[in-house]
């Protein structure tokens, strides 16, 4: 498995809702070994890290939101936090666990209010079945002609409402009514009502305009690139985090290494000394030391082999989606085929074509600038809160009105028949609607105005301040940036110049133990000079690891402090 499946897995996760079954560590290993370079190492962490899967679905938690805003709705928000790696045994080995939340975002502790509320962009159809019976006694029986009204009531409604980014909406009814009445007074019973209606109203001040109406869309748009940005800046913690495990791997097994040799020339010092205690030339002391410094070695190597234990059970737990104790997991061993190679020639670009790459390709400041794009276009909305209310309300309605001579006049009424074009069924009713018999217009101006308009001057106020705090926010992480980009010049620098320290003292301290190792076996020096000088060789060896591994990490955090991590590794995240 080599980078370009980790290139496909993450395409898979920012492009399709589905994604390839992971390999496991264990997919990689022979017997019980697993040979890991670095690069397989990132590959496997960007499938199998549960970090990088936590975040998978953040796109997709801001599609929702989207769908949301084109519906007219609030919006809920997309999570804004990504993890760090864990740390290395050989840091801190008391406290190897995962490393605090980074929060992304730049909003503070209270949102920003969002004034008026779009309208439903979305069609509603809404639907009435009823039917119902009423017995209602009368105080008075001349104007109903009996002592109590009895009805028989059907109906059946059916209505469209829809709202538009302008901030108006608009409704259809159609409502048709059947009853059946006692009502002696009545010229129809029973009798069919039937209404086809429209109502559209406008805000023209406070909700007025696409512009406003718009906004969660918009804003929900740009939360839906900053959930990349937020699972690109989890790719950058991820990969970074493996860097560092992997190197700090590297370099703990060449301790190891640094501490057999040790113990090799411990042991055989001791056999020397043994020699020359048993011909008489050297005083039983001398064996004494030796053997003082041989349990030395061997605590050091065992202290080493454990770090190198610690490491690769940080390191299978950050790669794996099993637990430690797994079978599958437990018994395996990381063996790291990379080696800590330093090229001392590399060449940087100057330090503010750094900062400006790190400004420009930074997914964290990416981000915090569409939040300040988003703070400005909510406070559209808190603005206009400010403005009076006012609304253009205008309706059109057909009514219609048909049913039988109603037989339960009463006695000495008259003659009197209603109209022909309202005696018959249903059918007659709508064909009034049809043939706009009776229709209804209205229009009209709908105005309110708050005297002190408190909440909004407050909301509005508030906002703004929240704005500026959002704009000073993203300055101080420029200029983190650039600190940050600086001190690991330095740091680089730094490293470099001890490296080639670390380099020369080993060169130093080598022939130095070989001539007084000579010395001794000519007699004229002590074993005890003989293990100061061997100590000082195995630190020097350490330090000379140590300062190329310090190196490669402060090279790998540059190239993330300048946001270059990613394509240094051949991961494209967009």
């Amino acid at each position: 498995m080599r980078l370009p499946l980790a290139v496909a897995i993450l395409a898979a996760a920012l492009g399709a809702q589905t994604y390839p079954d992971p390999r496991p560590l264990s997919a990689l290993a022979r017997g019980n070994l697993v040979y890991l370079s670095l690069q397989d190492a990132i590959a496997l962490a960007i499938e199998n890290n549960l970090d990088v899967e936590l975040q998978r679905v953040g796109p997709a938690i801001a599609e929702t939101d989207l769908k949301r805003a084109l519906a007219g709705a609030a919006l809920r928000g997309v999570p804004m936090t990504a993890r760090e790696g864990p740390r290395s045994a050989a840091t801190d080995a008391a406290t190897a666990a995962l490393g605090p939340e980074m929060n992304l975002s730049i909003a503070g502790p209270t949102p920003i209010s969002t004034g008026k509320l779009p309208p439903a962009l979305v069609p509603a159809l809404t639907g009435v079945l009823r039917r119902s019976h009423q017995s209602a006694p009368q105080l008075n029986s001349f104007m109903a002609g009996t002592s109590a009204l009895v009805s028989d009531t059907s109906a059946g409604n059916l209505g469209f409402q829809l709202g538009f980014l302008t901030g108006g909406e608009i409704s259809l009814g159609w409502e048709n009514l059947r009853q059946s009445i006692n009502h002696r007074r009545y010229d129809l019973n029973p009798y069919h009502a039937s209404g086809l209606g429209f109502t559209f109203t406008q805000p023209l001040l406070r909700g007025f305009g696409r512009a406003l109406n718009s906004r969660f869309i918009r804003v929900a748009r740009r939360n839906r690139q900053i959930s990349e940005l937020v699972f690109e800046q989890q790719l950058v913690n991820t990969v970074f985090g493996v860097i560092r495990l992997y190197w700090d791997l590297v370099s703990l097994n060449e301790e190891l290494h640094v501490r057999r040799q040790t113990l090799e020339r411990a042991e055989r010092l001791l056999a020397d000394n043994q020699a020359q205690v048993e011909v008489g030339a050297r005083a039983p002391i001398e064996v004494v030391r030796a053997q003082a410094e041989v349990a030395r070695s061997r605590r050091d190597l065992a202290a080493a082999e454990a770090l190198i234990r610690q490491q690769e059970n940080i390191l299978k737990d950050y790669l794996s989606r099993d637990t430690l104790d797994s079978p599958e997991l437990a018994p395996l061993r990381i063996v790291p085929t990379d080696r800590l190679r330093v090229d001392p020639t590399e060449k940087l670009p100057p330090a503010e074509d750094l900062v400006e790459e790190a400004l420009r390709s930074r997914p964290e400041l990416i981000s915090a600038r569409l939040q300040l794009e988003n703070a400005r276009t909510l406070l559209e909305g808190s603005r206009n809160a400010l403005k009076p209310s006012l609304d253009l309300v205008a309706g059109a309605r057909n009514n219609g009105l048909a049913g039988d001579v109603n037989p339960l006049t009463l006695p000495g009424a008259g003659p009197h028949l209603p109209p022909p074009i309202l005696v018959g069924g249903f059918g007659a009713a709508l064909g009034q609607l049809v043939r706009r018999n009776f229709p209804d217009y209205s229009v009209g101006l709908q105005l309110s105005l708050p005297l002190r308009n408190r909440v909004a001057e407050a909301d509005y106020a508030r906002d703004s301040l929240t704005v500026r705090q959002q704009e000073i926010r993203i300055r101080q992480l420029e200029k983190q940036v650039r600190v940050e980009i600086y001190n690991l010049l330095a740091a680089l620098e730094q490293a470099r110049a001890s490296l080639e320290a670390a380099r020369q003292e080993l060169r130093y301290q080598q022939e130095a133990l070989a001539a007084e190792v000579e010395k001794l076996a000519a007699g004229i020096s002590t074993t005890f000079l003989v293990i100061q000088y061997q100590r000082d060789f195995a630190q020097a060896q350490s330090a000379e690891v140590a300062a190329r591994a310090a190196y490669v990490k402060t090279l790998a955090a540059l190239y993330r402090a300048r946001g270059r991590l990613l394509p240094a590794y051949g991961i494209v995240a967009r």
